[in-house]
């Protein structure tokens, strides 16, 4: 019998964390096979009765809940690094008040993660979900359903890396904009998963010379409905404006909303802040970091359109770093700045407080009353 052997990908590896992140987005167990062991896991949104019950009964009272330090933190123990708690019963009602609950507390003891436990949390912000996954130990030996999808922890950690270093354009056409007609968009593919990447060419640039260059970080409630809750929108029109009548320049439209949370997670905290949490603190009840983002392959996509040289319109100093460590000559950087409004000032304040951003609040404010 004649066997088809195919070659689905030059990079196995990158290809078979895809199909992880598409399973986990799904509520999918995954097996993560680690240096040493391999576990069963899946993230907690969609757990339920059903899951939970599948799950005890393979665990044999084994599982354990992996928790980031962020939400450690909200849960009362102050930690840097990710934790374990046990779970000898896969209680649903338990690990949604361990993992989300605004007053959930811890309730028995941790132990600090290990390596795949850190891959499975890995994975879980690769697919845009929740940071908390329930863990399963594979005993050695086990035979394992082939409908499940397998991946390795190593490729999971080196996915980030492996999708920067991947990234390529794969269209680009004229597309004239409002207030600035001689506009290109250059589309990308790659530098996070399996998302597209946008530069937009505003006029044309010299690009022998420092170029003017804006990092934005996609905001479907700011940029596309105007929300009144960020500056998102007025930022990146302003940007397009003040790039189309100053010799041009690249604005970089990076598909990373929420600061890298994702929509779902981006709108479970704005609903904490309507409940009096600021735009940090409701991140950490979510289990999140301050800022989830990278802009390495920022950095590439200005390499691949020939730019050396930056003049950088932000607000934020981690996108000047970011820029600098990945090898561009940062010329000078320059503000760009929303409208103050009753609903965004407490979020520009926790941005200038807590993010150390260059935002002159009290200057806005006084702007906007003249006008």
């Amino acid at each position: 019998m004649m066997r088809l052997v195919l070659s689905l990908s030059d990079d196995p590896a990158t290809t078979s964390v895809e199909r992880a992140v598409m399973e986990f987005r799904s509520a999918r167990p995954v097996v993560i096979d680690g240096a040493e062991a391999s576990a069963l896991v899946v993230g907690i949104e969609d757990l339920d009765e059903a899951m939970a019950a599948q799950l005890e009964a393979v665990a044999g009272g084994h599982a354990h809940l992996v928790l980031p330090p962020a939400r450690l933190r909200r849960l009362g123990l102050e930690r840097d690094k990710p934790a374990i708690v046990a779970l000898p019963a896969v209680d649903r009602k338990r690990i949604e008040t361990l993992a989300l609950k605004v007053d959930g507390r811890i309730d028995a003891p941790v132990r600090p993660a290990d390596s795949l436990d850190e891959e499975a949390l890995e994975l879980a912000r690769l697919s845009l979900v929740l940071p908390a996954v329930v863990v399963v130990p594979l005993a050695s030996g086990i035979e394992i359903d082939p409908s499940l999808t397998r991946v390795s922890g190593a490729a999971i950690r080196d996915y980030r890396r492996a999708k920067a270093r991947d990234l390529k354009i794969v269209s680009r056409a004229p597309v004239p904009l409002e207030g600035a007609p001689n506009s290109e968009f250059v589309v990308f593919r790659g530098g996070e998963g399996l998302r597209d990447q946008v530069a937009v060419i505003v006029g044309n640039p010299d690009l022998s010379k420092p170029v003017t260059v804006r990092l934005h970080s996609a905001c479907l409630t700011g940029d596309l409905f105007g929300s009144l809750k960020c500056d998102c929108g007025d930022q990146l029109r302003r940007t397009v404006s003040f790039m189309a009548k100053n010799e041009g320049g690249i604005l970089l439209y990076l598909d990373q909303e929420g600061r890298g949370n994702g929509i779902a997670n981006k709108i479970r905290a704005y609903k904490l802040q309507a409940q009096g949490y600021d735009t940090y603190d409701a991140d950490e009840v979510l289990g999140f970091d301050a800022d989830q983002r990278g802009f390495d392959f920022a950095a590439g996509m200005l390499r691949q359109l020939g730019v050396t040289a930056v003049r950088v319109m932000t607000n934020n100093p981690e996108k000047l770093a970011a820029l600098r460590k990945a090898g561009l000559d940062v010329i000078s950087d320059h503000r760009v700045l929303g409208r103050p409004t009753p609903e965004n000032v407490s979020y520009l304040a926790s941005k200038r407080d807590r993010a150390g951003h260059f935002i002159d609040i009290e200057g806005l404010l006084a702007s906007s009353m003249k006008d």
